[in-house]
Formats: C-alpha cells, structure tokens, sequence
C-alpha cells in the first residue's frame, strides 16, 4: 500500500484541527443557549450514560480533580439538575444522581446536536455521509489501538 506524502500528512492534521475546533465552538454556543458548561454537559453525559456515580468515579472519567467536580456538582444541584445521595448499602458513600430535569436537558441537547449535525451533513450524498463514517470509525479505533499501545510501552518500558 502507497503511503501518504509528508505534505498529505500535514493538510490532514491542519483540516482536522481546525474541524476540532469549529466543532468545539458550535458546541460551547449551543450549550451557552441552554445555559450549561461543557464540564457540566459532560458530567451530565457520564450520569445518563452510567448511572448514579461518585465524586471520584465523575473525577476519574471527566479527568478532572476531585475538587473541580465538587464545585461543578455543588453548582448543578442548585440548578436541580443532580442531587446527592447515601448509597443504600454503605451510608459512607454518597453518589451523584441525575434528576429528570437533567435527563431531560440532555436530551434535549443532544436533539439540538443532532439538528446541527443534519443541517451541516444535509447537503451530501448518503454515500459520502456512509463513507466518512467508516472513515472516521477506522480512523477511531486505530487512534485508540495506538493509545493503548503507547500506554503499554509507557508502563512495561518497552
């Protein structure tokens, strides 16, 4: 197989760099519209997705310190949007837990999400659309085989 030039390398890191961070923006102007962080809307994400967690268990995931997810949780229950509560069965551990106003606000940000991605995908064909999927899918899963190779060499000093 025919390996890409410098130059092809380089124009590909450049588009997809400033696809990023067009991307980010959009998204931090739609989260603005429903008044909400993208730390909160990742926190939000994990709590959909996963369930009730803890404080450690956000922080972990988020990659953010214990105390940045304290105050992010503090400043999303005054919204009503999480609570906190003992688990049943170790009154120790207190675990964050997503109320249905917060349910409800993710969805309906991922509905504005996907409105925005309809009308930027609209005008190509379905068969472009299905080939950078695929595209994007590879590219995904070899850029996360990569991490954990790299990972493993890090940690066995290989």
């Amino acid at each position: 197989m025919e390996r890409p030039t410098p130059e092809a390398i380089l124009e590909t890191e450049k588009t997809l760099r400033k696809l990023t961070l067009l991307l980010r923006q959009q998204n931090r102007e739609l989260l603005h519209r429903f008044k909400i962080t993208p730390p909160q809307f990742a926190a939000l994400q994990w709590l959909y997705e996963e369930g009730p967690l803890t404080i450690g268990d956000l922080s972990a995931k988020m990659g953010l310190a214990c105390s940045t997810i304290t105050d992010l949780i503090d400043r999303m229950e005054q919204q009503g949007l999480v609570e906190r509560r003992r688990d049943q069965l170790d009154r120790r551990v207190v675990r964050v837990v997503l109320l249905a106003n917060g349910g409800q606000l993710f969805e309906d940000i991922l509905a504005a999400q996907r409105q925005q991605f309809s009308r930027i995908l609209e005008p190509y064909p379905p068969e472009a659309i299905d080939m950078l999927n695929r595209f994007l899918q590879r590219l995904l899963k070899d850029l996360q085989a990569g991490s954990s190779r790299e990972d493993d060499t890090n940690t066995t000093g290989k």
